[in-house]
């Protein structure tokens, strides 16, 4: 198991904010067929050198390290549309109120 690696990260031409990161060394050729028509094009992003103490924006660099040395990749999912966020409190706000409403 490889502590540090040049990694390849590529963006989803279908997904905003979905990302795959590989070993530069290995490239595309560990990902499954149904993930990359999912995925759609790789597009490259950038290449950097990866450690599992490397701090990244939105994924914990040894999840991503552990992910390439199991499977070949690390998906990076798009996070949550603050709307979708927005739905969430909106209903429990909601249930909350009819909770109240009906204690009363």
């Amino acid at each position: 198991m490889s502590d540090k690696m040049i990694c390849e990260v590529f963006k989803s031409s279908r997904k905003d904010e979905m990302y795959l990161y590989v070993d530069k060394r290995q490239g595309l050729a560990n990902i499954p067929e149904p993930l990359l028509e999912t995925f759609g094009k790789p597009v490259p992003v950038f290449t950097m050198l990866l450690t599992a103490d490397k701090k990244l924006s939105r994924v914990n660099a040894a999840d991503v390290v552990e992910g390439i040395n199991d499977k070949g990749f690390y998906l990076q999912m798009p996070p949550p549309k603050e709307a979708y966020l927005l739905d969430v409190h909106r209903a429990h706000v909601a249930s909350h109120s009819n909770a109240r409403s009906d204690n009363e």
